[in-house]
Order: C-alpha cells, then sequence, then structure tokens
C-alpha cells in the first residue's frame, strides 16, 4: 500500500510542531520518533541548507540556540553541521532526506526558512519520491510557486504569507477577499503573532468557503486546543502532541494511524 497524498483523508490533521520539540529536542529524529510512536502520521519540520547543498531539518538560521555549533547555518558545510549535537539531549543535527526516509507513511509539512533553500529541496522531494506526502509552508508564495514548478502538481501548497495576509485584512473587515488569492488547499494560521492576536473564530466558515482547510499554529495548551476544535478548525500544530492526542480522544476527533505495508529493511532479494 503506497503512502496517501497529504490531506487527502478528511479527518483532523494533528500535526506535530518541529517533530514534536516538547518531547524530545527539535527537529531530530527522536522527537520524530516519539510522535510517530503516539500515532502521529502528520510531522512539521523546517529546512535550512547547508554551503554545499544539504537540506537540514533544520529552524534557525544560525546554529547557536540549537546547537553547541556557531554561525550561519549557510556559512557551513554538512561536514562541519553533522559533528554538532542538539541542545537538549545527544541527538545529531538531521538531514532532511534521512526524516523523510525514516518514515516513509508519514506526511510532511516542510516550512521554507530560506530561498536558498528552493533547489536543494525540491532535488531532496525528487530523490526521495516523497512529493506527494509534503505540503510546503511559511514562505513568500513565489518561493512556494518555484517549488511546484520544480517538483509537480503533486506537491501541496499552504497560502503563501502574502496571500495569508491579504486574507486575514479580508476576514478582520469583513470583506471577501479576491478569488486569485486562493493559491493552495491549506491556510496555516498562527494563534497569535507575539502578543497579538491572530485567529479569529470566524476565520474558519470564511476558509470553507474558499475551499481551504484552516490548521492552528502553534498551540500547546489543552483548553485552547479543545475550544479551537469545537469551532471546526481542520487541524492543529502543537509542540505537545501528548496533549493534543488526549485532547482528540475525549472529544472523538482522535483516528488511529492505517497500517501500511512497508517493505522489510533486512529482506532477502
Amino acid at each position: 500500500m503506497s503512502t496517501p497524498r497529504y490531506g487527502s483523508d478528511e479527518g483532523f490533521l494533528a500535526v506535530a510542531h518541529r517533530g514534536g520539540a516538547g518531547l524530545a529536542p527539535e527537529n531530530t529524529l527522536a522527537a520524530f520518533g516519539r510522535s510517530y510512536a503516539l500515532g502521529y502520521r502528520y510531522l512539521e519540520t523546517d529546512v535550512r541548507v547547508t554551503s554545499d547543498g544539504v537540506c537540514l531539518a533544520f529552524h534557525d538560521a544560525k546554529l547557536d540556540r540549537v546547537t553547541d555549533g556557531h554561525g550561519l547555518v549557510g556559512r557551513h558545510t554538512w561536514d562541519d553541521v553533522r559533528r554538532l549535537t542538539v541542545r537538549g539531549g545527544s541527538e545529531p543535527v538531521a538531514r532532511l532526506d534521512d526524516v523523510l526516509q525514516a518514515f516513509p507513511d508519514a506526511r510532511f509539512v516542510i516550512d521554507v526558512k530560506d530561498e536558498a533553500a528552493i533547489e536543494s529541496l525540491a532535488a531532496v522531494l525528487r530523490r526521495t519520491s516523497a512529493a506527494g506526502r509534503v505540503c510546503v509552508a511559511g514562505a513568500w508564495d513565489g518561493w512556494l510557486a518555484q517549488l511546484r514548478d520544480a517538483v509537480g502538481p503533486e506537491l501541496s501548497c499552504a497560502l503563501g504569507w502574502r496571500a495569508l495576509v491579504s486574507w486575514l485584512t479580508c476576514a478582520r473587515l469583513r470583506i471577501a477577499p479576491p478569488r486569485r488569492l486562493v493559491t493552495g488547499t491549506f491556510a496555516h494560521v498562527p494563534m497569535r503573532l507575539g502578543r497579538v492576536p491572530v485567529f479569529i473564530d470566524r476565520l474558519v466558515a470564511g476558509a470553507h468557503h474558499l475551499g481551504l482547510r484552516l490548521v492552528v499554529w502553534t498551540v500547546d495548551d489543552p483548553d485552547v486546543m479543545r475550544r479551537l476544535i469545537l469551532a471546526g478548525v481542520d487541524g492543529i500544530i502543537t509542540d505537545r502532541p501528548d496533549l493534543l492526542r488526549e485532547v482528540m480522544i475525549a472529544e472523538c476527533v482522535w483516528q488511529a494511524p492505517m497500517a501500511v505495508d512497508l517493505p522489510a529493511a533486512d529482506a532477502a532479494p
């Protein structure tokens, strides 16, 4: 059985942010593994690229906060970065190829942090045949369009920042947005930016009217999770997949993952 395309199932999208950063060091194979073991089949990560074109599952532009290294990711080779340890554990920085291949029946949100990563990311998605189970997000609309042109229509896209801000502005002013704004299938809306609230309940109906699935990030409070589910959002991105799973079970929206036949690593030829 092949892995279903990203978002092809109609259920609630429970997404582990940075692999599940509240359970293990962010964007490490350990974090992805813990969320996967909880039953998550939607995982979120970020992409940065080294000076020699290797895509990393890594959020920051600099190494300093997350690792025992220093300086800009883009000024280091993969050979430099592979020797580093992610703070809070003993895990190394993960290559994006390795993450995609380690969880072949999982779907991924990939947050594109840098235009310099576009070419290398397209190559990774083609090389791993993972495009159909990936949604790219968190970037300007033009970057996402470049990726889809390079990879193919099987790649899913969330609204880029320009389209998202325009849509949110129209929603707050209670005016209809132009149809040309809808350049993706998903709208990833922050709960707040700093202290400024962004999500409002009427966004749900507005998104659904445009054929968008509304996913809210990053939500770690069980009471807020419950309120969002009752408001009708289509998904939540969280650092605490353990807590979201408990809330979803209580609200009867948790779905256990379907079994997928995967080739055994040590299968005889």
